[in-house]
């Protein structure tokens, strides 16, 4: 027999090969089921009147977080946003499309996942994200223009409220929303990302003026909890394509 064999039909080259099968075997199991710990329980094209449980689910492992809460996964018993939307065919995988008002519908464009209700906290356990009347020690730069008091103009040309505040991210050193007081007399959160700044106004090209009476507002004047955050930019965000019933149609 050659240097190596254990027998006349096999040696070590070929045991650390099948070995080697199954460590990547293994491998590849273990971080499928890893891997479920977010994507499981996912639900299935009939808008959620079926549940996919996939395989395979591991066991629930439990994080604790730095605030002193913790996160189980999988939590097969995870809400899921309501939407409101049928199915355009009888097939799975036909799109869907919204009913009642597109804008709260959560779909599409304004799809939101269930984050957790609470405010972000920065790493002295306070909320990240205030108004500046509740962080003293932050300003706009000299260099920039303030907005508030500034008139905040929809995607029609109009009015729909006046800047009275600036919502500051004090873990990343920048504004996250305007806070804007409408013309019906709401208060309500713009994202940054959603307003152009202009010298002498702010422009707002996803939603029109009289939409600004329906965005998601916050339980506390000076709080804003990752769902709210959620629910509000899926507002804007929905506003780009079911704003004006045109931006949903084909473009030829």
């Amino acid at each position: 027999m050659q240097f190596g064999a254990i027998t006349g039909y096999v040696d070590l080259a070929q045991i650390l090969l099948y070995a080697f099968w199954l460590f990547f075997a293994g491998l590849i199991y273990y971080l499928v089921r890893e891997g479920h710990r977010e994507g499981y329980p996912m639900e299935s094209d009939s808008l959620g009147n079926a549940q996919i449980k996939g395989w395979p689910i591991p066991e629930p492992k439990t994080f604790r977080l730095a605030d002193g809460s913790s996160v189980t996964v999988p939590d097969l018993n995870r809400p899921e946003p309501g939407i409101s939307a049928v199915s355009t065919g009888a097939s799975p995988g036909s799109p869907i499309e919204p009913t009642g008002d597109p804008m709260l519908a959560g779909v599409g464009a304004g799809a939101y996942s269930m984050r957790a209700d609470k405010p972000d906290l920065d790493l002295h356990g306070h909320p990240r994200i205030v108004p500046l009347r509740a962080a003293q020690d932050y300003a706009v730069s000299q260099h920039d223009s303030d907005p508030r008091g500034l008139p905040v103009k929809g995607a029609d040309g109009k009015t729909a409220g006046t800047v009275r505040e600036l919502w500051v991210d004090r873990m990343e050193m920048m504004f996250r929303f305007l806070e804007v007081e409408t013309t019906s007399g709401r208060t309500i959160l713009l994202p940054v990302p959603f307003a152009r700044i202009r010298r002498h106004e702010i422009e707002v090209n996803s939603i029109h003026s009289h939409q600004f009476d329906k965005v998601p507002t916050t339980r506390d004047r000076d709080q804003v909890t990752l769902l709210e955050e959620e629910k509000i930019t899926a507002y804007f965000g929905a506003g780009t394509l079911y704003a004006d019933p045109s931006r949903s149609e084909p473009l030829l």
